[in-house]
């Protein structure tokens, strides 16, 4: 596995892109699943990318976290503080609310979170999200009525999976349905380092889940849905064009971290941060500075992972060759819109980027927040 670039150690808690120290992070994000792409599987993609924001798909969001494409081009997106989720006209830019969820208890870094569709939403038009509750972190579905007035048009949650610690930092949140068809969530240790090396803990790591929130069938561990352990704060979930998982997640003094996800695979956290040379630890495929990067949402294009960055202010390129980073990560856009929240796959070569500046860390500016689309390479 390729190092990334060598970079001084300086002390900067990185837990959802704030500063600070002390120990004290997804939807579709944004959780993304194998989209198209020109690059041939398994192919080394060019050392060389780049970036283009192509337009400003709308603007005046608040606190955005969550993102989760309608088969129709428009977008659906969740307010962290508002809990809220708002549909966005991929076109005109319009913005219709949808409703709010009920049970969101939004505090520090909690509240509502991840958000994707069901594999079926075609016919049963559900609408996954992950939330902080006033007492725990859980995931729940709600019917999307578009038949209803504007507000009013989600049904009342259903909780499919609950008791993922909470805290008022490192919630994790990230949702995703794999392309195996199971419910992925990226959890956060809530604070609580111990919690990511405990394996009967929700904490700290990578669950997997059918859609009805039951531990998913072949999972590493008899009855638990825990998929990967040893994680700080998991908030990006991509699967490449081979359906082999990758996620982002969060560092505290030194090393965020890109890891590719193997199931029943121990990432070493509080034990190592970053690259180990413990062979019980899966060390990750490219780490960064916490104050370059502090990575959230990840999605998948052209043959290498993308990768949010909300403290770095920036868009991270990791090309791919299978498992392993075939060259230095890039940064791209890096200041020009702030905080980076969430990327998503827009197919082929284009995503969906979301900005992050009224989360309270950031500075917000004239516009703020936005959702932008990008053409890459």
């Amino acid at each position: 596995m390729l190092a990334a670039t060598t970079l001084l150690l300086t002390a900067g808690c990185s837990s959802d892109g704030g500063g600070g120290g002390g120990a004290g992070n997804s939807s579709s994000g944004a959780a993304s699943g194998p989209s198209p792409t020109r690059q041939a599987a398994g192919a080394t993609p060019p050392a060389k990318g780049s970036v283009k924001v192509v337009r400003t798909v709308t603007e005046g969001l608040k606190t955005p976290w969550g993102l989760a494409p309608l088969p129709d081009g428009d977008l659906l997106v969740s307010s962290r503080d508002e809990g809220t989720i708002t549909r966005v006209d991929g076109q005109s830019s319009k913005k219709t609310e949808l409703g709010q969820v009920s049970g969101v208890s939004a505090a520090g870094e909690g509240g509502l979170l991840g958000i994707a569709l069901s594999p079926d939403y075609a016919s049963d038009h559900m609408v996954y999200a992950y939330f902080t509750s006033d007492s725990d972190n859980r995931v729940v579905r709600m019917v999307y009525n578009e038949q209803k007035e504007s507000g009013e048009q989600l049904g009342a949650p259903d909780t499919v999976f609950k008791g993922i610690p909470k805290g008022f930092i490192h919630n994790g949140g990230r949702i995703a349905f794999g392309p195996d068809g199971m419910l992925y969530a990226g959890t956060g240790e809530s604070g609580n380092t111990g919690l990511a090396q405990d394996r009967k803990s929700l904490g700290g790591k990578i669950l997997r889940l059918t859609p009805e929130g039951d531990p998913a069938p072949g999972n590493p561990f008899p009855d638990s849905p825990v998929y990967s352990y040893g994680h700080r704060n998991v908030q990006g979930l991509a699967w490449d064009a081979e359906q082999r998982l990758f996620a982002s997640e969060f560092g505290q003094d030194t090393w965020d971290e890109l890891n590719a996800i193997k199931p029943g695979d121990n990432y070493g956290w509080p034990l190592a941060e970053g690259k180990s040379d413990d062979k019980k630890f899966h060390s990750p495929i490219a780490q960064w500075h916490t104050d370059d990067a502090s990575p959230s949402g990840a999605a998948f294009a052209e043959g290498s992972i993308w990768m949010a960055g909300l403290k770095g202010q920036r868009l991270w390129r990791i090309p791919l060759n299978g498992t392993a980073a075939s060259a230095e990560p890039q940064a791209f856009l890096k200041g020009e819109y702030g905080r980076l929240r969430t990327v998503a796959s827009a197919g082929g070569d284009k995503l969906w980027l979301v900005t992050s500046n009224t989360d309270g860390r950031g500075s917000p500016k004239a516009g703020d927040d936005k959702i932008l689309e990008i053409q890459v390479s």
